[in-house]
């Protein structure tokens, strides 16, 4: 993928950052915006984010950082400034499910662990990251919240309530920046096939013996479709957006 980068894509002149970035939908948007681009700073904490840099080349650069953890997230946003000069969008991915239970058979670390990766993680990327991107004149923020943070999920209780705080932190981030430069807004996937489900580098489609989940389309969303999903809203096609909730579900939402 060396070269990979268009001067005249959707993203050309813009550096990004993305958390996740090892794997899944944060892997498919590494690889999509420095095909349209950008500049792209991989990060995660599994060590695949040296993997998916090297396969990107010179337009990308990756970062060991724990997004539940304010040192980590603040290095991961001087990697940016440091190696490419500024920061115009970011995009807070990571995050996992937890154990799939009813509430009352939810443990109490449990509730840390995914509220610290999927709510706290959006929080410190947002609060390092906008400050960033107020220096030179504004950006856009993608975060990556749920179907689940909509409508309720079965057994999700303690991921769905982290996801629901990312919509509404979302909005409000949003609010506090709509006339400094800064957009702010959300995709909310439905059941996608990735790590989560299954997925692999061996197995990146869903096996035609996999049944799908109940989503009216009657199929498993791809990283793919999420990426661009976060491309249209971080690229300035969509820059009259700010603190939307995008459904990219296959109409479950809608049901």
């Amino acid at each position: 993928m060396n070269g990979m980068a268009h001067s005249n894509g959707r993203l050309a002149g813009k550096v990004a950052v993305i958390t996740g970035a090892g794997s899944g939908m944060g892997r498919s948007m590494a690889v999509l915006f420095a095909e349209q681009g950008a500049k792209v700073v991989c990060a995660d904490r599994s060590g695949e984010q040296d993997a998916i840099a090297a396969e990107i080349g010179d337009a990308a650069v990756a970062v060991h950082a724990d997004v539940s953890v304010a040192a980590d997230v603040r290095a991961m946003i001087g990697t940016a400034e440091r190696h490419f000069g500024r920061l115009d969008v970011l995009c807070n991915n990571a995050g996992f499910g937890g154990p799939r239970k009813p509430i009352v058979e939810q443990d109490e670390s449990t509730f840390d662990d995914v509220v610290a990766v999927n709510l706290k993680g959006v929080f410190l990327g947002m609060k390092y990251g906008i400050e960033a991107m107020l220096r030179t004149g504004g950006g856009s923020v993608v975060n990556t919240a749920s179907s689940a943070a909509l409508v309720g999920w079965k057994g999700h209780s303690v991921y769905a309530a982290a996801k629901g705080g990312v919509v509404q932190m979302t909005k409000c981030a949003a609010l506090d920046y709509a006339d400094r430069g800064v957009r702010v807004n959300a995709i909310c996937p439905g059941m996608t096939w990735t790590g989560l489900a299954g997925a692999s580098e061996e197995n990146p489609a869903p096996p035609p013996d996999r049944k799908p989940p109940p989503q009216p389309m009657d199929r498993w969303g791809l990283p793919s479709e999420l990426a661009a999903a976060a491309l249209f809203l971080a690229c300035d096609e969509s820059s009259f957006v700010t603190g939307t909730a995008l459904p990219v579900d296959g109409g479950y939402v809608a049901r």
